[in-house]
């Protein structure tokens, strides 16, 4: 039998998970990678899906854009340790271009075909902010198609008192082609996740 939403914990859903078959993602993945962080963390960063190296190990935010969101976050004044970690989407999407896998934007269906984890962790964690990291994940935590420049930098509410706040995925940055766009847009997400701060003196009641 399934747990109750308030009942549930974090080692419950991600075995769970690991038979998730709500999209066709899970054929050519070579794992689901789940959230990880502290149990009650009271901030919780959501990010698009797993890329290649997340795949291969199992983990959130281990590849380049994971280091950068690790630099980013200690500037910002805040541990990696401190928050919780995962994706709007639990498994990697890609096109195999020899031995390379390219990274696919999930679309609708699949965001909302794993939405549901996503609502189960935060009622498990019970965080008292949700930091989107780019657009899919936003769509996500919100319910709805957005755009960041529409929310960014905004604290937004979420049922049961929490808050929301949605700024670039890390991996955006990464893409920039001008070193001076690169360390402006960098500076911009440090002052996002600084407002991110404040939340680390609550304990999440977010469900």
């Amino acid at each position: 039998m399934q747990a109750s939403p308030a009942t549930e914990t974090l080692d419950h859903l991600r075995h769970e998970a690991r038979a998730c078959r709500a999209c066709p993602l899970w054929k050519d993945a070579t794992q689901i990678v789940f959230g990880e962080g502290p149990a009650h963390a009271p901030i919780m960063l959501v990010g698009e899906q797993p890329g290649d190296k997340e795949d291969i190990t199992g983990k959130p935010f281990v590849g380049p854009a994971g280091q950068l969101l690790d630099r980013a976050l200690a500037q910002a004044g805040l541990d990696r340790d401190q928050v919780y970690v995962t994706n709007a989407v639990k498994h990697f999407k890609f096109v195999p271009r020899g031995k390379i896998r390219l990274h696919q934007k999930p679309n609708t269906t699949e965001i909302n075909a794993c939405r549901p984890w996503y609502q189960r962790e935060r009622a498990a964690v019970r965080p008292a902010l949700v930091v989107a990291l780019g657009v899919t994940a936003a769509q996500s935590v919100l319910g709805r198609t957005t755009t960041i420049n529409k929310t960014r930098g905004r604290l937004l509410d979420l049922d049961g008192g929490a808050r929301a706040l949605a700024t670039v995925h890390p991996s955006y940055l990464l893409r920039l082609p001008d070193a001076d766009a690169k360390a402006r847009e960098y500076a911009r997400f440090v002052a996002d996740l600084e407002l991110a701060l404040p939340f680390l003196s609550h304990r999440g009641r977010a469900s």
